[in-house]
């Protein structure tokens, strides 16, 4: 079974989802990047303060001895493992003796790294680093003590923080964060489907319409939707319409065809059954024959007009017609016309190509019939601004005898003849007229001033 696919609105929520959870991925790792940098920035201060502490409550000897505080600058200094540290790496006063190194009561057993040495005037801050059992943040001061008639001591001097206490205040932060951040991702996915569902909705209504109409509740579809679903709506509609028109013209056809058959059918019997002699009724049924063929071939020419459609393609008037004069030129060989073009390369006919070669063979070969010499076939392109496609003028002229202005309507009647004596069914320019109706276009019949015959002007609008 084929995999049902996604909604518009799952495909959306979907895509929304993943963006917004690497958006606040990559946010909250800026944030806890940011607040590790600011908490680092924070301590390094810290240590640095705990530093000029010891610095303002030592001293050093007249013998260049560094006499350390008795008690330090936080009480965490003077207790084991209290998570402060200092050290001092120098000549320093231990219990009234000599020594190289001295460390506060918190950091004695520790293995800290408080052997290094710095110039004077030098700090560093690094960190984490192992010691005391774990890690720990390292400040470390390098000093000169001048000591008066006596030079200057080199000392350094280190303090350590314990990183389990940075990184407790981190995970508090992180903690806070993922809870903020997820709940805030939880609201705007919330909120982002409360909004498609909201800008779906004229979408949902075009297909509850599109329903309404296939079940026949509604003719059309509504036009209050957006603007940019009123283009849709327009041609669905349009569409619609079509399809109708075509449905219902089918039916006309075949409705006319019946009603048509009935008269010839019914003479064709009364004479059977009548005493009529068989020449008679041979001429009789020919008569009838004749005209069934002429019924049937205009009502089949009917049906196969497609009329108007939104969506046709364009078609190219130059190569149909050619291929029509071509023909033509065979039939009335004896005739010697000669066809001209002034064919625009842009003009295109929106529509079926049968009706299109329907519409120039039977106009084309009204004009060979009655032309002496001359055929002129033009094609233009009708620019509209603003017009999805352009529309089409159709001129076919002659040098024939030409058509009288009272005799237009009446030549232009179902079965009618300009002139007995010329074989023709007189359905053509019948065909031809339905056709430009049902393409919503214009037919006019007037004299040809170029060549002087009969004049016939198909005009289809843009649209």
């Amino acid at each position: 079974m084929a995999r049902r696919p996604l909604s518009l609105q799952a495909r959306s929520l979907l895509a929304a989802g993943f963006a917004l959870a690497a958006f606040l991925g990559l946010a909250g790792f800026a944030l806890d990047q940011a607040i590790y940098d600011t908490l680092r920035s924070a301590l390094r201060d810290r240590l640095q303060s705990y530093v000029y502490g010891y610095l303002a409550a030592s001293d050093v000897a007249r013998s260049k001895r560094w006499l350390p505080p008795d008690v330090g600058p936080d009480p965490r200094f003077d207790r084991p493992d209290g998570g402060l540290y200092a050290g001092v790496a120098g000549p320093v006063e231990l219990d009234g003796a000599r020594a190289e190194r001295w460390r506060s009561p918190s950091a004695m057993g520790a293995d800290l790294p408080f052997a290094g040495t710095l110039p004077p005037g030098t700090a560093t801050f690094s960190g984490p680093v192992a010691g005391a059992g774990g890690n720990v943040y390292l400040f470390s001061q390098g000093i000169s003590w001048e000591v008066p008639n006596r030079g200057s001591v080199n000392l350094t001097l280190h303090v350590a923080e314990d990183a389990r206490l940075l990184n407790e205040q981190r995970d508090v932060f992180r903690r806070s964060l993922l809870t903020y951040l997820g709940g805030l991702g939880v609201l705007l996915l919330l909120l982002l489907l409360a909004t498609l569902r909201w800008s779906l909705r004229p979408l949902r209504s075009v297909a509850a319409d599109l329903t309404r109409v296939e079940r026949g509740e509604r003719e059309r579809l509504s036009s209050d939707y957006p603007l940019e679903l009123s283009g849709l709506a327009t041609n669905l509609n349009e569409f619609i319409d079509s399809e109708r028109e075509r449905l219902q013209r089918n039916r006309n056809t075949l409705s006319d065809l019946a009603h048509s058959l009935k008269t010839p059918l019914a003479v064709m019997r009364s004479q059977l059954e009548s005493d009529t002699s068989g020449e008679d009724l041979r001429w009789t049924v020919l008569e009838q024959v004749g005209r069934m063929d002429q019924i049937v071939a205009y009502q089949l020419s009917r049906a196969a007009a497609s009329g108007h459609s939104t969506f046709a393609a364009p078609i190219p008037i130059a190569p149909h017609a050619e291929e029509i004069v071509a023909s033509l030129e065979k039939v009335y060989a004896s005739k010697k016309i000669l066809c001209e073009f002034e064919i625009d390369p842009q003009a295109r006919f929106h529509g079926e190509q049968g009706d299109l070669l329907e519409l120039l063979g039977n106009l084309l070969e009204n004009a060979f019939k009655w032309a002496q010499h001359r055929v002129l076939l033009t094609a233009r392109s009708q620019i509209a601004p603003g017009a999805r496609r352009n529309g089409l003028e159709l001129v076919i002229e002659d040098d024939g005898p030409g058509i009288a202005e009272d005799q237009v309507e009446h030549l232009l009647q179902r079965g009618v003849r300009g002139d007995e004596r010329v074989q023709g069914h007189g359905i053509g320019l019948a065909i031809v007229q339905d056709l430009v109706k049902a393409y919503r276009g214009t037919l006019e019949v007037t004299g040809s001033a170029t060549l002087g015959g009969a004049k016939f002007t198909l005009l289809f609008g843009a649209a």
